[in-house]
């Protein structure tokens, strides 16, 4: 076993940061639900060494391959399983300077994958420019009950400073596959928008026209309570995000809970996809993060009354 992670019975953990072993953090500590696929990429920015990874059940390209034309029995295409829009994303900006694990002293560091429950946690403290201090912590969970919904409930707190906290959550639909065998792009954009609070993008993939809707909405809290922000909304092709500015004194704490939604084409009719798109935010976000997390908790439990297996 890599000493790297932890033995728990029904946990992966992982208690310091390792730059080099990051890739294989990142499938270790995957999560999913049938319907949709998450690699453990870290939700704000990472400059260093990453394979973004969301996969959406069904959705396909014929890639063709390099060898096909020539190698006897080698088919010239094959199916491959896109790299859809990356939902996670929540770019966090403090006093100016940008939080990435790659261009900052980690002072600690723990992530850990609860298999029973289907939840992936991180918490750290890293040291920006000018020394300063902040403690994030983040769960994540794809539901097993709504499972056309992921959701995020993301904190950092200042521990040593004032100043101004930006947060940008976003959907980045810009996205490709490393393997792609010659570079191609697999998605067309259909629309987008975007307004406080929410967003919405649509891709279609080239050859197959499967059509994906991809949308956020998501609430922000300062010190558990609801909290206004200056929110600059930014509509770029594939690219939606709210920018949000909030004002800190040290020891606050600024939540952003991230509901999104992967809606397909091969489950919709393409005239429903963002309506569908928007009932399925509407109904996690009634429920709030901790009762989806718990109904969410209670169907593995479920699983794995009829799956568990002892040695």
């Amino acid at each position: 076993m890599n000493p790297l992670y932890k033995y728990d019975e029904w946990m992966i953990i992982e208690d310091q940061f390792d730059p080099d072993q990051n890739r294989a953090s990142e499938s270790i500590f995957s999560i999913g639900n049938g319907k949709i696929g998450q690699r453990a990429n870290f939700e704000e920015k990472y400059s260093g060494d990453s394979l973004q990874g969301n996969y959406v059940a069904g959705i396909y390209y014929p890639d063709k391959t390099r060898v096909g034309w020539w190698k006897n029995g080698y088919p010239e295409y094959y199916a491959k399983v896109l790299n859809a829009a990356n939902w996670i994303g929540i770019d966090i900006e403090v006093n100016g300077n940008i939080l990435d694990l790659a261009n900052c002293t980690v002072k600690s560091f723990r992530r850990e994958l609860n298999m029973k429950e289907g939840l992936l946690t991180r918490e750290f403290v890293a040291i920006l420019p000018g020394d300063l201090e902040v403690e994030v912590s983040s769960r994540r969970f794809l539901s097993m009950v709504q499972t056309e919904i992921g959701a995020i409930k993301y904190s950092i707190k200042a521990l040593n400073f004032s100043g101004e906290l930006k947060v940008c959550p976003y959907l980045d639909l810009d996205i490709r596959n490393e393997d792609a065998n010659f570079d191609e792009i697999f998605w067309n954009e259909v629309e987008r928008e975007i307004k406080d609070g929410e967003g919405y993008i649509t891709g279609k993939t080239k050859k197959t026209d499967f059509h994906v809707c991809t949308g956020m909405n998501f609430q922000l809290l300062k010190n558990a309570k609801p909290c206004g922000a200056e929110v600059q909304i930014i509509n770029e092709y594939k690219w939606i995000a709210n920018e949000c500015k909030i004002g800190l004194e040290e020891g606050d704490e600024v939540t952003l809970i991230k509901y999104a939604a992967n809606v397909t084409s091969l489950d919709h009719p393409l005239v429903e996809l963002c309506t569908r798109t928007q009932e399925s935010l509407k109904r996690a976000a009634g429920l709030g993060f901790e009762k989806l997390f718990e109904a969410h908790k209670q169907a593995w439990a479920r699983k794995w009354e009829e799956s568990d297996i002892v040695i």
